[in-house]
């Protein structure tokens, strides 16, 4: 029981940690909701997008199976290092500030559409792709941190974390599509509780190296 309370909780941080900003471009998403561009689009969009981030942090975990677990624990350097780059960059980043500006486009504006959708449908729609390609794009830190963190786990540690992942994934759909109503909110959140991030970063760069106990590389035979 203490590998799963432990697991969850770098699941946690690592899902928070990493897909907190999602909630920039997933508000401004919902915001520009209208007769055809639905909020299925956007939370398939963004399931897929994150599922592609995901696939190809597995690459991490298949060369765990190859590669002796210090060695991919090196990986961990990984997110130390974008923690430090988002923590001295942490007061030059406007990038924040220029997304929310969309956030007040009709903001109140729900739309409707007359016809049901299928699933099927709105995984065919090119709108649902514009919402993942920026997923996607969005997910080059995601990939820093989920590869080597995969590298470093066993199945059983996976099993626990990626479906954290899809829970905070959903949690940010959820609260960004009410935020629409509230779009100064999002702008609070992402440029103040942003700033704790860089810290949870170098936490589970540490934890890698620490787990995987690649520190003893270094040490003395």
């Amino acid at each position: 029981m203490d590998w799963l309370i432990a697991t969850i909780r770098i699941g946690l941080a690592t899902a928070v940690a990493t897909t907190f900003d999602d909630n920039i471009y997933l508000t401004a998403f919902f915001s520009e909701v209208n007769r055809t561009f639905r909020p299925k689009h956007i939370v398939v969009g963004e399931l897929l997008g994150f599922t592609v981030l995901v696939a190809i942090s597995l690459v991490g975990f298949l060369l765990g199976l190859v590669i002796p677990q210090t060695w991919t624990g090196l990986l961990g350097i990984l997110p130390i290092l974008i923690g430090l780059k988002n923590l001295l960059n942490i007061n030059k980043d406007d990038s924040a500030e220029d997304k929310s500006a969309n956030l007040k486009i009709n903001s109140k504006f729900r739309g409707f559409d007359s016809r049901q959708r299928s699933l099927w449908d709105v995984i065919r729609d090119p709108q649902t792709y514009r919402v993942s390609s920026v997923t996607i794009s969005n997910g080059g830190n995601n990939l820093g941190i989920y590869v080597p963190l995969f590298a470093s786990s066993s199945i059983q540690n996976l099993s626990v974390i990626v479906p954290v992942c899809y829970f905070i994934v959903c949690c940010w759909l959820f609260m960004s599509y009410n935020l629409t109503r509230l779009p100064g909110i999002a702008f609070v959140l992402s440029r103040y509780a942003g700033k704790i991030f860089p810290f949870v970063l170098m936490w589970l760069g540490y934890r890698i190296l620490s787990d995987s106990e690649s520190y003893r590389l270094f040490l003395p035979n």
